[in-house]
């Protein structure tokens, strides 16, 4: 049975951009239901739901929620983080560009849900057609009084929404980051404690969530917590940790396939079936190689690897450093682990906001090491050292302020740990070829 698209269902209706259509297709009925219920109401919903938040970490979206101070006279502030700067992620622009009043009816509901006044979208700068589209949806919402004051009729319930537009880093979608950057400064992460739903924007009580994870919680007030519950994998009994993984989620698809794409799917679906149902296979009649299963920063899986559950648990298990965005990137047999970790060392390199050692020298270690192998000028031993330094700025955690360090760090240990015997003849053939064994100078 194939799945029912939820998230995506309005994708191509025409003038789906607008309120009148969007209300016309039962648009804001779960914003007329959520003011029907108190704010605390509200929160048990997407607790009970299991949402956890779809920007990488996976954090329990209603739990994040019931952080803030109970009784804050405010302001309160509601964060949507749509920078979306994770390599092979185009999720939320999808939801902006197609469907932006889902992505608003969600803003407004959480933020009636945390007593937010004021709510930001910090939009990625290059998404101009994004802010265009999300600029007019916003504009017709104050003209038509779901925003503004007394929304919809509810006393004391007051919003205001605006875009801001970030400057193109990486860091800004680290939350306190992101933070910063609204504030005017630089992109500098914070050190947690305190943590943004006690001390966050301009030292107020703030909530940053992401965009495709607010465009869930309209489904879910409309269709209710069991209905969440009902897709996706639910918790390990024999794991007391295990959150469960539920909902539909977005996986967008890229590389070496014959139909790259944005498939909604319930959390869980195999690599495999991804890659060979809804991919339509590798291209050219290749064969995978490898796949980085939830954006650059998650590592590597290898193609023996290919039923993993894409949920929030499996690629852990594989031994990466989780699902992340589900953004996977497929790479055929054809294609050079060498460069790849190459680009991804680079990457990290310059994405560094510079403000902790480890990260700031370790990602520019790896980066020169990469660099001086691709050039086939490496050693063996380098391996060794490129393991040392991930696990220092990133595998062992504790040693720098966010999580970029383990993002630059995760790539370095999955490809060499599962390629190795591929960067060790790299290293070999190329010394070869670069220093060839001359024959000795015989006498006569």
């Amino acid at each position: 049975m194939e799945f029912e698209p939820v998230l995506l269902r309005h994708l191509g209706v025409p003038g789906i951009q607008h309120l009148e259509t969007y209300q016309a297709q039962g648009g804001y009925q779960g914003l007329r239901r959520a003011l029907e219920l108190t704010p605390e109401q509200v929160v048990q919903l997407v607790k009970d739901s299991g949402l956890r938040g779809r920007g990488g970490a996976g954090f329990p979206t209603g739990v994040k929620w019931g952080f803030i101070p109970k009784n804050h006279p405010g302001p309160i502030y509601l964060c949507v983080n749509a920078d979306e700067s994770e390599p092979g992620t185009f999720n939320n622009r999808i939801l902006m560009e197609g469907d932006p009043h889902q992505v608003l009816e969600g803003t407004i509901i959480s933020a009636y849900a945390i007593r937010a006044s004021v709510a930001y979208i910090y939009l990625r700068y290059e998404y101009g057609r994004a802010y265009r589209i999300l600029q007019r949806a916003i504009q017709e919402l104050y003209d038509h009084g779901f925003l503004g004051r007394n929304i919809l009729g509810k006393a004391g319930f007051n919003l205001d929404i605006y875009l801001h537009r970030g400057a193109g880093a990486y860091i800004c979608g680290e939350e306190t980051g992101l933070i910063e950057s609204l504030e005017g400064k630089r992109a500098w992460p914070r050190i947690k404690p305190p943590f943004p739903a006690v001390q966050g924007l301009f030292h107020k009580p703030t909530i940053v969530n992401n965009v495709e994870t607010l465009a869930c919680v309209k489904h879910i007030i409309e269709r209710g917590p069991d209905w969440f519950r009902s897709i996706g994998i639910p918790p390990d009994p024999n794991n007391p940790r295990d959150m469960g993984s539920f909902g539909p989620k977005l996986y967008c698809l890229s590389g070496h396939v014959n139909r790259p794409g944005c498939f909604e799917l319930p959390l869980g679906i195999t690599a495999r079936e991804l890659i060979e149902k809804y991919g339509g296979g590798v291209w050219k009649g290749r064969q995978v190689k490898a796949i980085i299963p939830g954006g650059l920063s998650m590592g590597f899986l290898t193609a023996q690897e290919l039923d993993t559950p894409l949920d929030f648990n499996g690629p852990i298990k594989a031994g990466c450093l989780g699902l992340g965005t589900a953004a996977v990137i497929v790479l055929d047999d054809q294609t050079s682990m060498i460069d790849v970790l190459y680009n991804s060392c680079r990457f990290f390199a310059h994405e560094s906001c510079g403000q902790c050692t480890p990260c700031r020298e370790g990602t520019a270690w790896m980066a020169k090491i990469l660099a001086r192998i691709r050039r086939g000028e490496g050693y063996l031993d380098d391996l060794d050292i490129l393991l040392e330094i991930a696990n220092g700025i990133g595998i062992m955690p504790g040693t720098t302020i966010c999580g970029l360090a383990d993002g630059a760090a995760w790539p370095v240990k999955t490809a060499i740990t599962k390629f190795r015997a591929e960067f060790e003849d790299y290293i070999r053939n190329s010394r070869a070829r670069l220093h060839p064994v001359r024959e000795p100078i015989r006498s006569h």
